[in-house]
This record gives structure tokens, sequence and C-alpha cells, in this order.
């Protein structure tokens, strides 16, 4: 169940239907353990963050891309198979343009990198 939720989520988000993205991930994030709970959690910030946007509520992305960059930070580029590097940067951007008042660039998307891992207890 968790290689396919995440991957589900990676989908989601590169189609730009982040609350969905965000839905597929919280699932995992409920049963997740404490590392992978924080990584999980952020990838949801990120994705509400980016959901926030679309509905033209910036206040709300530019503290859910703190709270996201945040918690992502701890863990490398690529984990569990996905590699966050230019949604990471995209993030940073959009939120300095979002805290001065500016319009955000394109939407991020997530790659996939080497094996997404399919976790025993899941």
């Amino acid at each position: 169940m968790f290689r396919e939720k995440l991957l589900e989520g990676v989908d989601l988000f590169n189609r730009k239907e982040f609350w969905h993205a965000h839905e597929s991930w919280e699932e995992l994030w409920l049963e997740a353990g404490t590392d992978l709970h924080q990584y999980l959690q952020g990838l949801i910030q990120l994705a509400a963050a980016y959901h926030h946007i679309q509905r033209g509520t910036t206040r709300g992305a530019v503290r859910l891309f703190d709270a996201a960059l945040k918690r992502l930070e701890a863990f490398p580029d690529v984990h569990c198979g996905v590699d966050r590097t230019a949604a990471v940067a995209a993030a940073t951007r959009d939120r300095e343009r979002l805290s001065r008042g500016e319009s955000t660039g394109e939407f991020p998307t997530l790659e996939l990198r080497g094996e997404v891992p399919q976790l025993e207890s899941w």
C-alpha cells in the first residue's frame, strides 16, 4: 500500500491536483512512524500550499511553504524514490514572490529517481 499511495500522490501532484495529492499522502501519514511521518507531512504541506495558490489564498500558502520547507530540509533531496529538488526550489521561489505580493511561477513537479520502497509494515 505504501508504494502505491506514494506514487498516486506524486502523480496527482504532477497533474496539479494538489488537494487530492494531499489526501493520498495523508492516508500514509496517519500510519507512518517518526521520520517518515515528518517527510510525508512536508509533502502534504507542500501540496496544500499549492492548493492555496490555486484558490487565491496566498497568506495560507506562505505559512504552508514555511512549514513544508522546514520539515523537508531534514531529508535528502531524493527520499523514498521521490526527487523533490525542483519542487523545493520552486516553493522557495514562490514563497519569496508571494511575500513580496508578486505572482508565483509555474507549478513544480516531483520526479521519481531510483526505487520507491514497498514498506513491509504497510
